[in-house]
């Protein structure tokens, strides 16, 4: 397939508003990269980008070493697959999906081909027939997978593609992407809101804010080494707790509750004796038993796991994943033990890893 280089890419506006800032990585032969980030964040403006469809203000865009920054979207060799799929309402599937092809004025024979291998992957050969109103969500994004493979790009543009879907759908269907990625060992950027999406999807993952890359690693790193407070925050479901604490005599004092500090935790924050750091914690990283009492209000069960939503201290928010099936009632005290511990600098926002102040 292909190799991407995307080298300090920027985007300003004619208004002088900068949507992306030095964005920079390569991507790898095959390698499927997600962007993710909250809306605003310039994750798509830098899918566009990359697609041609936004002109580049500064920085240099590579396709197995070529630059390709000034050249047209028609000439890049990328296939963009949509949120709103964009397919002709008045066409067949299988016209849809023969389209770009036909446009070309590629042999029939060779365009049969293509659609009906395509067809095969996608499980539409007995769709072929229809008119996209008669197929679900599900369906028509997978039609709109399916025109973008027939064309046998480089590279394979995602932009949220599942967001139109139900959670069954999405669900079904981004199994679907992680399958088509083996079988056409394909280059491909796929963009996203929805973390749950990059952790399962990604080779690697862009976590992206306010036009800024925050981080670029696995979805293990960024989940378990995040290097900030925003990609903490930002990647894991239930979300990341957060509490001011001062490191003081082997204990972490927040407001109203004490945790105290392990071996390791001495050894992370030496240096930091005295000093207001933010604690951050995972629900899934917290287990009964401890000494940290919680004043549950809220019960969620899930199955295998229940939610419990509660107060430390001085009425300080905390969310805790426990496993199993528990039937607390607002009021009850659960205690909990912290099974891990993340560390923040309160002013710079930055992970603390032990380097000291």
């Amino acid at each position: 397939m292909a190799e991407l280089s995307l080298q300090h890419l920027d985007k300003i506006y004619d208004n002088k508003v900068q949507a992306v800032f030095d964005f920079n990585m390569d991507v790898k032969d095959g390698e499927l990269i997600v962007l993710v980030g909250p809306s605003g964040c310039g994750k798509s403006t830098t899918l566009r980008m990359v697609a041609g469809l936004e002109d580049i203000s500064r920085g240099k865009l590579l396709l197995d070493g070529r630059d390709i920054t000034k050249k047209p979207a028609k000439d890049r060799d990328m296939a963009m697959v949509f949120q709103n799929y964009a397919l002709y309402g008045h066409m067949t599937i299988y016209e849809n999906m023969a389209f770009s092809l036909t446009l070309r004025k590629e042999d029939k024979n060779v365009i049969h081909k293509k659609v009906m291998a395509a067809a095969e992957i996608l499980d539409l050969t007995s769709q072929l027939n229809k008119k996209p109103s008669q197929l679900s969500g599900g369906q028509r994004q997978r039609v709109a997978m399916g025109r973008s493979i027939v064309r046998s790009p480089k590279v394979f543009l995602f932009d949220e593609p599942l967001s139109n879907l139900d959670a069954k759908l999405r669900g079904a269907t981004r199994r679907e992407i992680l399958l088509l990625h083996k079988r056409l060992k394909a280059t491909m950027l796929y963009v996203t809101h929805d973390q749950t999406e990059a952790l399962t999807l990604a080779d690697r993952i862009v976590c992206m804010s306010m036009g800024h890359v925050q981080q670029i690693g696995t979805p293990m790193e960024l989940y378990d080494r995040p290097v900030n407070q925003f990609v903490a925050g930002f990647i894991g479901l239930p979300p990341m707790n957060f509490f001011d604490v001062r490191v003081q005599d082997g204990t972490l004092r927040g407001n109203g509750f004490e945790v105290p500090m392990t071996e390791e935790d001495k050894a992370i924050l030496a240096g930091y004796e005295g000093a207001e750091i933010v604690l951050g914690v995972r629900p899934e990283d917290m287990e009964e038993g401890g000494d940290l009492p919680i004043e549950v209000f809220s019960n969620e069960n899930l199955g295998m796991n229940t939610l419990i939503h509660g107060h430390v201290g001085n009425h300080v928010s905390i969310t805790s994943k426990l496993r199993g099936w528990k039937d607390y009632r607002d009021g009850d005290i659960v205690r909990v033990r912290l099974n891990r511990k993340h560390f923040f600098d309160k002013q710079t926002t930055d992970a603390i890893h032990g380097e000291g102040v």
